[in-house]
């Protein structure tokens, strides 16, 4: 298990010690843009600019992920949570929001919430979402760990009452090799009569994914090349945001979004902080983001052999979305 390293405020900790931040996502995009087919990681999305875009997102009528799974835990949180008996929620995310309200609210129905530990990698967004929900549900014991959830899980500590729940199909953004090793790095942390709750976006028609990432109101655009002024705010870059296009198509045979920038025209871009000099010809494109969409047998099989297995399956009446309930298992 990981030792986590107390911060300033006694309900918040980090994951590692504190070091170069930049100096890290400057040898991140460094070898993520020298890469075969370069890439950009896409937790750097989320500056302050870059979050308030996402939320703007989520309300769009093409974006339909957020609404439908706020409905589904409206529906069927209660008995989520009667199936677990847990008195701690913990959440991989910043707690902002209204989906971790909805099963917060329904563990408080039961008399069972006690505790609350939330796992960002933005310090400043954990303290807040302390304070707000500290306040809100009195009683509550509030920590946090800042961390990544694909690196840092062993950071939570010891399972035991514990519901883990993963929103907003961010599961999606892994590659679907890397989601076993996340499933049996979740799984460290449960203890038996523990739970997963895990929010999947399913597979479904073409042109209904695709509008979701290319909303006629240019938002998702925005969000998309708002990465290219993120990277030049803190890594000192010169791409030029107006020379880029934004790209999202649904790839059939891997079954995911894939979201891309496209270079208008020749491009020579300098990356100081990365000590990097790229040339883009005009078409050439750089991977910003996937979003794999699931279907049960598929989850099913990425959970086979990591010690979770699929108990429950709550989906929406058009079977846009589901809320997944994994439980350790023996096999």
């Amino acid at each position: 298990m990981g030792a986590a390293v107390p911060t300033t405020d006694p309900r918040i900790q980090r994951a590692r010690p504190p070091g170069d931040e930049r100096a890290a996502m400057a040898a991140e995009v460094r070898a993520s843009l020298t890469a075969p087919v370069p890439w950009l990681p896409s937790k750097y999305f989320y500056d302050e600019h870059g979050s308030r875009l996402f939320e703007e997102i989520t309300r769009l009528p093409e974006y339909y992920l957020t609404r439908t799974e706020v409905g589904i835990l409206e529906d069927r949180a209660d008995a989520i949570v009667a199936g677990v008996e847990a008195d701690e929620l913990v959440e991989l995310g910043a707690g902002a929001g209204r989906k971790i309200r909805l099963v917060l609210d329904a563990m408080a129905r039961r008399g069972t919430l006690r505790r609350l530990t939330l796992l960002d990698v933005h310090e400043q967004g954990l303290r807040l979402a302390l304070d707000a929900l500290e306040r809100d549900y009195p009683g509550l014991h509030g920590r946090a760990v800042v961390g990544d959830f694909t690196e840092d899980l062993d950071s939570l500590g010891p399972g035991g009452g514990r519901l883990l729940a993963f929103l907003g199909s961010t599961i999606g953004n892994l590659e679907p090799a890397e989601v076993p090793r996340f499933l049996r790095a979740a799984r460290g942390g449960l203890d038996e009569g523990d739970a997963l709750l895990l929010g999947v976006d399913l597979v479904k028609d073409r042109r209904r994914l695709e509008a979701a990432y290319n909303d006629s109101a240019g938002v998702t655009e925005a969000f998309n090349l708002n990465l290219l002024c993120v990277l030049n705010r803190v890594l000192g870059a010169d791409f030029e945001r107006g020379g880029w296009q934004h790209v999202a198509f649904y790839d059939d045979e891997r079954g995911w979004i894939e979201m891309r920038l496209r270079c208008r025209r020749a491009a020579e871009v300098h990356i100081p902080a990365a000590d990097l000099e790229l040339r883009f010809a005009r078409g050439d494109e750089i991977r910003t983001e996937i979003s794999c969409k699931f279907t049960r047998a598929s989850l099913e099989g990425s959970a086979r052999g990591t010690g979770l297995g699929v108990t429950e399956w709550h989906v929406d009446r058009e079977e846009l979305f589901a809320l997944a309930v994994l439980r350790p298992s023996r096999s």
